[in-house]
Order: structure tokens, then sequence, then C-alpha cells
């Protein structure tokens, strides 16, 4: 195991994933030299200058941390350039003050948690939001849409735009999400646009730390695959998609996988 898949393997082995360190690793495959301590400090003065901690009551404590983030420091969806590899790095969007839905929520979380708040990440269908717990209740933020608080017929309306269909959410779809499903959404966010930028080498990175958070899914294994196939490994990938085959032979794309498997193993014939 490389070094810094080892480091990402040490920082989401807890049982309570330190998101921010997990984040950060997760941005070293698109900055290797990263230093990942100068970030966090950042996290501290944002949370310092935001003054959300001095504020008395919870709901006014997050109505303060909301103002300051998206009108005052500006954070904002990258609606121009969503699948930029940038928005699934938090060290960039610190930088940028642009991001993903979930990358934009994790500052939230982060900020929120030093200022004495608790906020959670809730993955909607098609959309990530984050869920501030004020008593009883839990309050939603968009922080894609500029830190916007929804309310039931909001997300549904959300949801619906997201997904291209009308969606009628159960109260399931608004449970808080685990550290570690956070990280995987997130390396899944950047396997897609290391994919479309045809980036096969940090696509095949995603994938390597997507197999220590998410092994149980056999989807990383075929993924595994087509991205060493794509680098030009074609045994290594023949071998992970054997390997996926004989896991899920029934799968929907099994037939798929098992022509691209054929026309491998024939340039390899070829080759020799």
């Amino acid at each position: 195991m490389d070094p810094a898949l080892r480091t990402f393997r040490d920082r989401v082995a807890a049982a309570d994933v330190d998101l921010a360190g997990a984040a950060l690793a997760v941005a070293e495959i698109e900055h290797p030299d990263l230093r990942p301590a100068a970030h966090l400090a950042r996290l501290d003065e944002l949370a310092v200058r935001s003054g959300a901690g001095a504020v008395r009551g919870a709901r006014a404590r997050l109505d303060r941390l909301r103002a300051f983030l998206f009108e005052e420091e500006g954070f904002r969806g990258n609606a121009e350039d969503y699948y930029d590899p940038r928005n699934s790095c938090l060290n960039d969007v610190l930088d940028r003050r642009l991001g993903i839905p979930i990358t934009l929520c994790l500052v939230a979380l982060e900020v929120g948690r030093r200022v004495g708040l608790v906020l959670d990440g809730i993955g909607l269908p098609g959309h990530f939001v984050a869920g501030a717990r004020i008593g009883a209740e839990v309050v939603l933020l968009d922080a894609f849409g500029g830190g916007a608080v929804l309310d039931r017929g909001a997300a549904e309306a959300l949801v619906a735009r997201a997904v291209g269909r009308a969606v009628r959410l159960r109260d399931e779809h608004f449970a808080p999400v685990s550290g570690r499903q956070i990280v995987a959404r997130m390396l899944r966010n950047l396997q897609g646009a290391y994919a479309k930028r045809q980036a096969w080498d940090r696509a095949l990175a995603v994938v390597d730390r997507l197999l220590v958070v998410d092994g149980e899914a056999s989807v990383h294994v075929r993924d595994r695959g087509t991205a060493l196939v794509k680098l030009g490994r074609l045994q290594h990938g023949a071998a992970e998609w054997e390997r996926y085959l004989r896991g899920v032979p029934g799968a929907s794309d099994a037939e798929q996988v098992r022509e691209e498997l054929r026309r491998v193993r024939q340039l390899l014939g070829e080759r020799n």
C-alpha cells in the first residue's frame, strides 16, 4: 500500500471519522503536496471570525453562521463548472469559496462544530444538505444554494430539480449519514470528475480509496478494472473485471463487462 493510501486508511479507520482530515486526505489525490494543518487552521479561523460562538441561542448562532459563510465570505455552488475536481477538494473550496453541495456542507459542518452547533450531513436523493439540530427541531440548510433554509416542501422541489422528476420524501430521507458515507460520496463525485476528464491515473487513486472506505460495494472492483484498462494495464484490468463477475455474476451490467473483457483478452492474445 502506498503511503498516501495508508494515510487515507488511517484517517477513516476510526468509528468517529475526522471529516476535515479525511476530506483533505481525499484532496491529496489532486494535490499530492498538500499540507493539511494549514487548511485545518483556516477552518479554525473562519469559526473565530464568524463571531457565531459568542451568539446566545442555537438558532441565532446558526443564523449568524449562515450569514457569515454565505453572505460575507461568499461561499457558493459552482454551477458553471460543477465537475471541476477542485470542487471536491476542501482546500480549493476554502481558497475559491466555490464547491459542490457536499463540500460546501462540509465547511458548514466543520465551522459549525467549532462554534458549538450540532450539524449533520443529510444525503437527499440527488442533493446533499446540512441539518442543524436546534432542540427537537432539525433545520435544513442548502449550502449549494447560499445557505437557504429548507422546509420539507422546498426540499422536495430541490430534489425534483436534481433528479428530473417529482419525489415524495419520507422521514428516512432526512436521516443523518455517517462520516464514512460522507467520505465515500465525496470520492464518488471526484471519480466522476476525473472520468469526465479521462484522468484515469487519478480516477484509479479514487477507486483505491473507495475500496478502503466502501469495500463491500463490488462496483468499485469493476471501476478499478476500467481505470486500469484505460491506463493500458490490460492484464491487471482484466483480472479486476473477472473478480467483479465472479462476485456478482448476475449484475445488470454483467454482459457488457463480459463483452469488454472478451475484447481485452483478444488484445492480450494478439500481443503474445
